[in-house]
């Protein structure tokens, strides 16, 4: 069970018809929470790896290249919980897991994959504003 969305004196938020109304900016919304595992950097990338199908575990952690199993564990239980992510315990023998998107999570993942594909052909713009900065904070530096 999910923790209900409050707003930031502590009571549930809720509109004219008794619906919970969430509020990102709001500290105590629960949608943050869940924002926040969705954009934190392990389920961005765990959530657009597994757009492209079911993965079990350690093949998940090298398509997301640098990620520790302790953070791709924490990462996963916190998406499933979200109702994001999928774990599947297959009765084999020996058993395994796979992980999978919900229809949810699918949504997500597509809306992620948008970003993903805009941040990397914008490459080429980020790093020439990053090497701009850095030569801006290196003149500063020298005064």
């Amino acid at each position: 069970m999910t923790a209900p969305l409050t707003n930031p004196g502590g009571a549930d938020a809720r509109d004219a018809d008794d619906q919970l109304v969430a509020d990102v900016f709001a500290r105590g919304c629960g949608s943050r929470r869940t924002l926040e595992n969705i954009a934190g950097k392990w389920g961005i990338l765990a959530l657009s790896a597994l757009h492209e199908g079911a993965y079990r575990f350690n093949a998940l952690r090298r398509r997301v290249d640098g990620v520790s199993e302790k953070m791709l564990s924490q990462t996963l239980q916190a998406l499933e919980r979200d109702g994001l992510v999928r774990r599947d315990v297959q009765t084999t023998i020996p058993p395994h897991v796979e992980y999978s998107l919900t229809p949810l999570g699918t949504r997500v993942a597509e809306r992620l994959i948008g970003l993903i594909e805009l941040v990397e052909s914008e490459l080429g713009t980020v790093l020439a504003a990053q090497a701009e900065y850095d030569r801006a904070a290196d003149r500063n530096r020298r005064k």
